[in-house]
């Protein structure tokens, strides 16, 4: 049985905390030149947001910190997810640091950031197990119940699921309003299924609705600023920790089709390029880009990809029977 104090109240604390930091903070961003750096192959029509302040996942991360901390006590199993969220967005928050405000255009090194990931994941995978106690088999979709276990095989399919989730929801942020509006439908399934399996997570997946909300009125197009890998990585974890503690791994291709669509398709025009000795499937990636090429608008790109999400997710629902 949920309640206002469980549910609603820190879906409207985020939400007002978010509001508040957007005025300050995006600002802030300005005057210390944290602007946003556009690839020149892209398309054309991006290249005016060369500039638009980034790093704007840090008032992400302040709301749901913030309103986490008010139900930790009481809600004990949000810790895992709120470390997940706040090691990723910290590993975010340096590579936006090096590649805006001390000018590195890589950012972290491939090596660093993904050291930086087993880390976190390290130790998200510690807690569940050895804390927690944490059941790492998988609820199977459509099965009324039917669980896969690989047994030793869980922990090394935790770093995988974890990162590749992160690394997706890192591919999806591309354009303005896409991240936010597609995790914003994919935390609030978390939220129902939480409520409807009391798995005591459900103060901090309604954080993530509000602070996404809140951030969402500043991100949307045209976007007076981004969240950066600072917002995106943190999602990412948000997402992963979230199915491990309900035990939905398997719905995360279900409800996060947009975040694998995402990256597979930049493994298959990477892979394609390479054998093919320089040709493309797609004419840009990851393909949010595509589509952009193909002439959809970036307004019409943001609500098919959230429409997909928003039915995917109803079927996610659907399948937990």
């Amino acid at each position: 049985m949920f309640t206002d104090y469980q549910v609603i109240i820190p879906v409207v604390i985020a939400f007002v905390i978010s509001v508040v930091l957007g005025p300050i903070m995006i600002p802030i961003l300005k005057k210390i030149k944290i602007g946003q750096m556009v690839r020149d192959d892209g398309p054309s029509s991006h290249l005016k947001k060369a500039g638009t302040p980034t790093m704007g996942g840090l008032f992400i991360l302040g709301s749901i910190l913030i309103t986490s901390l008010l139900y930790v006590k009481d809600y004990p199993k949000i810790i895992p997810i709120l470390f997940t969220v706040l090691g990723f967005g910290l590993i975010g928050f340096l590579d936006d640091y090096l590649k805006v405000v001390l000018k590195r255009s890589l950012g972290l090194k491939a090596w660093q950031k993904m050291l930086g990931q087993f880390l976190v994941t390290g130790i998200l995978a510690f807690y569940l197990v050895n804390v927690l106690d944490t059941q790492l088999a998988m609820k199977i979709p459509f099965t009324n119940g039917i669980f896969l276990d690989f047994g030793h095989l869980n922990i090394p399919l935790l770093f995988f699921i974890v990162i590749g989730c992160v690394n997706g929801t890192n591919f999806t942020d591309g354009l303005d309003g896409l991240l936010g509006s597609v995790t914003v439908l994919v935390a609030t399934f978390f939220a129902v299924v939480s409520i409807g399996m009391e798995a005591g997570i459900a103060p901090l997946a309604c954080a993530v609705v509000g602070a996404l909300l809140g951030f969402l009125l500043f991100n949307v197009h045209p976007a007076s600023v981004f969240m950066g890998d600072t917002g995106s990585l943190a999602l990412g974890g948000f997402v992963a920790a979230s199915a491990y503690l309900t035990q939905l791994q398997l719905f995360i291709p279900i409800v996060g089709f947009v975040y694998v669509i995402e990256v597979v398709s930049v493994i298959i025009q990477v892979g394609y390029f390479k054998l093919s000795g320089g040709k493309r499937v797609f004419k840009m990636a990851p393909i949010h880009h595509h589509f952009e090429l193909c002439g959809w608008k970036e307004t019409k790109v943001v609500a098919v990809f959230s429409i997909i999400t928003a039915i995917l997710c109803i079927i996610g629902l659907i399948g937990l029977n």
